[in-house]
């Protein structure tokens, strides 16, 4: 591993704009943004755009997105959100009355609904894990997967402070239990790694517009293989064998294109989008996860310890992701402190009680001094 150096030239942040939110939205790098340029001025001459290119950028996607997570690349669906993702988890993970979905408390809202509704429709009960005491949020979600439990949906990261969970237990403990997990690396993918060949989830999904650095309404789905003859959520005609001769669509077909390419979304063919996100995986694979992750936690490390010179406490290295800082906000903060914040070009997260501080490559020594310095005069 190596601590990766200032990597701002290859983004549009101003100097005098201190982004410290990547749990929000992750800035385009600049080569993304002209990827995205080009791609989408191939519409402005569709007579220009061969058949093959409804395949192309996929084609070349499809594996780049499998090495972010160490899986195969037949495994890769691509989707334009978590929660269509998570949706078509829940079509096919069948569940019987009596049996639980386990979700964690604080959990992202479309990873909530989702179980709610399909905890509705089976007569299943949706059942909310949370730590209490000194205990860990791992350890009280795997002192709740038991024999009544059918899917565990959590992340690997949550959104709201940061907790990282250890799947590797929680993974094992689902399997003794015959119960499927189902996984939302959204917050994690491209500044955390993960192992899907050791992990061996049921189902993953990330957005693409936050850690992944990519565009907006993009994002890719992991199936097992044990799924992958499932039922997708749209039935489409890109999905099916032989796709790719336009001249004999009407020849209705029953049978899907290999592996999880039949749960990709429809028009997936972005011709914007997707040489975006290409560029800001290719980018994520150069820096390498693993360097990134390191930079990040050693950057964190030391920011952690100045906000708890300020009397405000993160969670503990060894229970967060490394890449994440949510600070404890005193009863006393302003209501409206990411406001001011941001009125001095310093732009965090407010969730909760919480502060959420996520800098990334990008982020300069500067820009952490003016951060810190603010924080200390709002906070009084």
């Amino acid at each position: 591993m190596t601590l990766l150096p200032d990597q701002r030239h290859l983004f549009d942040i101003p100097d005098d704009v201190a982004y410290l939110n990547t749990a929000t939205m992750g800035p385009l790098p600049i080569a993304a943004f002209e990827a995205g340029q080009r791609g989408l001025a191939r519409k402005l001459r569709p007579w220009t755009i061969p058949d093959t290119e409804f395949f192309s950028d996929t084609a070349r996607l499809r594996p780049l997105l499998a090495q972010l997570i160490n899986a195969d690349a037949d495994g890769i669906a691509f989707v334009p959100s978590a929660s269509y993702g998570l949706a078509t988890a829940a079509l096919n993970l069948p569940l019987s009355p009596g049996q639980e979905i386990l979700i964690l408390e604080d959990q992202f809202p479309s990873n909530v609904y989702t179980w709610r509704a399909h905890a509705a429709a089976t007569g299943a009960t949706l059942r909310t894990v949370k730590a209490g005491g000194n205990e860990s949020l791992s350890e009280a979600l795997l002192d709740a997967i038991g024999m009544a439990t059918g899917i565990v949906a959590c992340p690997h990261v949550r959104w709201t402070d940061g907790a990282r969970l250890d799947l590797s237990r929680i993974v094992r403990k689902c399997r003794e239990n015959g119960a499927a997990l189902v996984l939302d690396l959204t917050q994690s993918a491209g500044a955390l790694s993960f192992n899907a060949s050791e992990i061996e989830p049921d189902f993953m999904v990330a957005a693409g517009y936050k850690w992944l650095l990519g565009p907006y309404a993009t994002g890719f789905l992991y199936v097992a293989p044990k799924h992958r003859q499932g039922r997708p959520l749209e039935q489409n005609w890109i999905t099916r064998e032989n796709a790719s001769n336009f001249a004999r669509l009407i020849d209705y077909t029953d049978a899907y294109a290999p592996g999880a390419e039949r749960f990709d979304m429809g028009e997936r063919s972005n011709f914007a989008l997707l040489p975006a996100l290409e560029e800001a995986v290719k980018l994520i694979l150069h820096w390498g996860i693993t360097n990134i992750e390191e930079t990040l936690g050693h950057r964190n490390r030391q920011l952690a310890a100045d906000l708890a010179e300020m009397g405000l406490s993160s969670l503990p290295e060894s229970e967060r992701g490394p890449h994440y800082l949510s600070a404890l906000l005193p009863a006393s903060a302003p209501d409206d402190l990411t406001a001011r914040l941001r009125a001095e070009n310093i732009h965090v997260s407010r969730r909760g009680d919480r502060l959420r501080i996520t800098p990334h490559l990008y982020t300069s020594d500067y820009d952490i001094a003016r951060f810190l310095a603010a924080l200390k005069r709002h906070l009084g």
